[in-house]
């Protein structure tokens, strides 16, 4: 009995701690391409990183992922983004201008209400 509790507890020890291990891109994807490679069987190279098959698929489709959103980006200039400063004073323009827009519109029914019965024409 003492001999299975060894093996046992010897196989635990090799196991990673149950902290979470975050890796880089950089790593994933060298994790990719060596397990594309076949160069190694899969389970070393998952013993030797401490990682299940899962985390290897979901590498495997984050690759794809990326592959398809770069292949798809099209040429030319990147659309603009503007920081949360810039955004919300663009947005406090727009309103400004909507509102300058609804008063001139109130203006104008009313100055069409004035002359001959709301055309231009005389």
């Amino acid at each position: 009995m003492n001999e299975i509790q060894n093996k046992t507890k010897a196989v635990g020890e090799e196991k990673p701690s149950g902290k979470r291990r975050y890796l880089s891109a950089d790593k994933k994807y060298q994790l990719f391409l060596e397990a594309e490679r076949g160069g190694q069987p899969l389970g070393e190279i998952l013993r030797r990183e401490g990682l299940y098959s899962s985390d290897l698929a979901r590498i495997r489709d984050q690759v794809k992922e990326g592959a398809l959103e770069r292949l798809r980006a099209r040429p030319g200039p990147k659309p603009h983004t503007v920081g949360l400063e810039e955004y919300t004073a663009l947005k406090q323009e727009l309103e400004a201008k909507e509102r300058a827009m609804a008063d001139l519109s109130v203006e104008l029914a009313i100055l069409r209400k004035k002359t001959s019965g709301g055309t231009w024409v005389r």
